[in-house]
């Protein structure tokens, strides 16, 4: 080779190391009529970057001139080494078979080092068609040779080839092992391309081996490189849609597929990638509840992978369609045998989704009380029990659950459900964000429900207590890791504060903010995923929700649990030594009288509905009935404590009869009750009031509440900056805060109150070492919280609880802000003579006018918690 062959080889290895620069110089070779050599580079490498990145008709065009350029230069080698490129473009664009002649052809033309790089690309191939083992055999045996010739960049690939082949059947230590060697080799080259690609691989690695925060961390930080390099990330957009349904973000999965696979369809890319992340879509809108929109992407992904001959593929897709059409309440014989099909095939693939297809054929024979048929294939998927990630063993526990329930053994239904529980509990406390505790519950849900039934029909009103205590509010049991000193995280809440500011008083001066509002999307896109990159440090304690300590702690006072079985509310009473049931009626129905009650209480904030108050009594009225039963002729004279299921957070407890004048208060679990009854107060007994902008009274009730607590902290103006207002609740006994509230239902965790610099949102809460004992939220919609994952909620009083806070006061609506300044005014004259925040609440809501304003003020607000 001369200087100049070099110089234009050169370009090859630049294809992935700056993508947009050898493309650029390609298509410049060709601009000076170079020799069938050069320009079989020069094609190549054009046909690379459009395989990769671009149209894949363009890609074959160049790349069959590429190869008929390097048959007129009479160079075998060179020859060999388009086909196998060729092949690879072929394989991508559906066109299977012709990429595999393509490969034979390559290695029959190549020898040596040449011929390993076809071996490579052709094992690449193999693993894209689902044909693992050949892959392996293809791979293994081009190691040696690339290794042989000190060719780094090229055994880099294979080894990141052969650890992604690993990945897929399941051997995660062995993909561990060949992802570092081929990390120590990138670092050595300049091939930015690949060093990202290492980066996404990791972040694979770091899912498969049950590692969330560090995948989802993994593959942000390779989509930034990719972004400097210009390149598009379809394979990125896969795995990253995995890792977001692992973490309970389905939706944004599918969001992310389909975003995607529109990109992908407007530059006419890669068919395999296309059906990829058709199969994407297609699981997580399974996941999401939406069976319909599943269906239709698995139906299209499942005939693109048959006329691929993906194999592999097309058995996956085949499994989420069964799945989704069993979702929408089909069940048959033909359903069986199929999906006893699908788990034999991919069984002999080595798939590790193999024991979710015995699942899926066990749970439908069920449902058609096949029992022999149903207990053979449970019998096979509950093996994963015991060993692999922790996804895939609540899988093989959940067999092993409905397992016992075909033969009969409730004691081994209860067995199997706490050993399935227990691993979605070690799970997850490695996740460091509150919102993906809580949504990663939903994993646990048929564990629950099914431990639930079997309390229900063979155990007592204790025993079905302890298991609806067992997966409520688990996201609350331990306080979330506080975001660490991360520059960029905390820069990029300041920024995100500083445009919210901006595009609020935009929007009241009646100027067009949407550049603001697109910025302020991206900064809450950029904080929310650093976020969710923080790993668990607080390791469970182990406890578990002791009856007779709750019993023993009540006294005089009554707990009433909601537990919900079949669509129908159980009412669990708890108090004088011992737990009783009651039946309730319907959640659906009780779910629809809460929504018109919320309605009628933001027509009562303004003047003027006073018609409204009989209808909104009455349907109060109509929600005891549902929602206690006989329970509430049997709540004795003492207080009354609420735990409702997630669905119901928002029901006003206050506006049922039997409670309207008792001392009634909220938590999300009678263990979540029991931790913020034995919280002490913080010693010193400071006093914090905040005042924010923008309220119709000026937050009125302020500058009264100071003088009553002597010389309290007051923030307001200026100072009533998210930094300082911070640093004055930390640790506070009692905080009031007179601000504009904002629930976010899109995104629960930017809920927030308007302070003087911008929004105080949920996630500068969890920033707290020690939240306010008590704090009085004098804002609306402050109550209101997102129902995720199993039995969770998500907003501001549920970020208050974990970190110290023992009781809150806040409104599931909105409210009149002058029919609040009273209600604040004798909550605190209450509160001052020692009363509980509970107590207090029901005598400001009895010293209130009795005209419909003030009434539903009253019935807005809530007291949570304990104190």
């Amino acid at each position: 080779m001369t200087a100049g062959n070099d110089t234009v080889l050169e370009l090859l290895p630049m294809v992935f190391a700056a993508p947009n620069d050898a493309l650029s110089r390609a298509e410049g070779v060709l601009d000076t009529d170079p020799t069938p050599l050069h320009a079989s580079v020069a094609h190549q490498v054009i046909g690379i970057w459009q395989r990769d990145w671009g149209d894949m008709r363009i890609a074959l065009d160049h790349l069959r001139r590429a190869r008929e350029l390097a048959a007129r230069a009479d160079s075998a080698e060179r020859e060999a080494d388009v086909l196998a490129t060729l092949g690879v473009a072929l394989v991508h664009a559906g066109r299977t078979r012709q990429g595999l002649e393509a490969f034979e052809r390559g290695v029959r033309r190549g020898s040596g080092h040449t011929r390993a790089r076809v071996l490579y690309r052709r094992a690449y191939s193999w693993w894209v068609l689902g044909h693992h083992r050949e892959a392996l055999d293809d791979v293994r045996r081009a190691i040696p040779v690339l290794r042989q010739a000190d060719d780094v960049i090229w055994t880099a690939r294979a080894l990141t080839l052969r650890a992604t082949v690993h990945l897929a059947l399941g051997a995660v230590e062995r993909a561990e092992a060949d992802f570092t060697a081929a990390e120590a080799l990138w670092d050595t080259t300049g091939q930015e391309h690949d060093k990202a690609d290492a980066v996404e691989s990791r972040g694979l690695a770091a899912f498969r081996s049950g590692d969330v925060p560090a995948a989802l961390r993994l593959l942000d930080e390779a989509e930034e490189r990719y972004a400097k390099l210009g390149t598009p990330t379809f394979m990125l957009n896969i795995r990253r849609c995995e890792v977001l349904m692992a973490a309970g973000l389905a939706p944004e999965a599918l969001a992310e597929a389909d975003a995607a696979t529109a990109v992908l369809d407007g530059i006419g890319g890669q068919s395999t990638r296309k059906a990829e992340l058709l199969l994407a879509a297609a699981k997580a809108a399974r996941l999401a509840g939406d069976p319909g929109t599943a269906i239709a992407r698995a139906a299209v992904a499942e005939r693109l992978f048959a006329g691929q001959r993906r194999t592999w593929w097309e058995t996956h897709a085949r499994l989420v369609l069964i799945e989704a059409r069993v979702a929408t309440g089909r069940g048959s014989g033909r359903l069986v045998a199929d999906a006893a099909r699908l788990a034999e095939r991919l069984s002999a693939f080595g798939a590790p989704a193999a024991p979710e297809a015995w699942l899926l054929a066990g749970r439908i024979a069920l449902g058609l009380d096949w029992t022999a048929d149903a207990e053979r294939y449970l019998e096979v998927a509950a093996r994963s029990r015991r060993s692999g990630p922790p996804l895939a063993r609540m899988t093989g526990w959940a067999a092993q659950a409905l397992w016992a329930r075909a033969t009969g053994s409730g004691r081994g239904v209860l067995e199997a459900c706490r050993r399935g529980l227990d691993v979605l509990d070690d799970h997850r406390m490695t996740l460091g964000a509150s919102e993906l505790r809580a949504r990663a519950t939903a994993q646990g849900a048929e564990l629950a429900a099914l431990a639930q039934q079997v309390s229900l029909e063979r155990g007592g009103p204790r025993q079905l207590l302890g298991w609806s205590e067992r997966w409520r509010a688990t996201a609350l049991s331990t306080p979330p890791t506080r975001p660490p000193a991360d520059p960029a995280l905390l820069s990029g809440m300041t920024a995100f504060r500083e445009i919210a500011a901006r595009a609020e008083t935009a929007r009241m001066d009646g100027r067009p903010v949407p550049a603001l509002e697109r910025e302020q999307r991206r900064l809450e896109r950029e904080v929310r995923s650093r976020t969710l990159h923080i790993r668990g440090e607080v390791p469970g304690d182990g406890a578990r929700f002791d009856v007779g300590r709750l019993l023993e702690r009540l006294g005089r006072a009554r707990l009433v649990e909601l537990a919900v079985l079949d669509g129908r509310v159980q009412v669990l009473l708890c108090g004088g030594g011992k737990v009783r049931r009651f039946a309730g009626g319907l959640l659906a129905e009780a779910e629809r009288e809460a929504e018109y009650v919320q309605a009628a209480l933001r027509r009562l904030a303004h003047p003027g509905a006073e018609g409204r108050l009989p209808l909104v009594e009455a349907a109060g009225r109509r929600l005891e009935e549902l929602l206690l039963g006989e329970a509430a002729g049997q709540l004795g004279s003492g207080p009354v404590i609420v735990v409702p299921p997630a669905r119901l957070h928002r029901v006003p407890w206050a506006l049922l009869p039997s409670l309207r004048e008792r001392v009634v208060s909220v938590s999300p679990s009678a263990s979540g009750w029991l931790r913020a009854r034995e919280t002490e107060p913080p010693p010193g007994g400071r006093h914090v009031l905040v005042r924010g902008p923008g309220l119709a009274t000026g937050g009125a009730e302020v500058p009264e509440v100071a003088g009553r607590y002597g010389r309290p902290t007051v923030l307001e103006h200026a100072d009533a900056r998210v930094p300082r207002v911070l640093e004055e609740l930390d640790g506070a006994a009692l905080a009031h805060i007179a601000a504009h509230g904002t629930f976010r239902a899109d995104s629960p965790m930017f809920s927030s109150l308007r302070m003087a610099d911008g929004p105080l949102i949920v996630h500068d809460f969890e920033r707290l070492a020690r939240s306010p004992y008590r704090i009085i939220l004098s804002s609306c919609d402050t109550a209101r919280l997102a129902s995720v994952g199993a039995d969770e909620l998500l907003g501001l009083v549920t970020a208050l609880l974990p970190l110290g806070t023992a009781g809150v006061i806040a409104s599931s609506a909105p409210v009149n802000d002058a029919a609040v300044v009273p209600l604040m005014l004798a909550l605190h004259r209450s509160l001052s003579t020692g009363l509980s925040l509970a107590e207090a609440l029901r005598d400001a809501r009895a010293a209130l006018p009795p005209d419909a304003l003030h009434r539903a003020t009253g019935w807005a607000f809530t007291a949570f918690g304990a104190a």
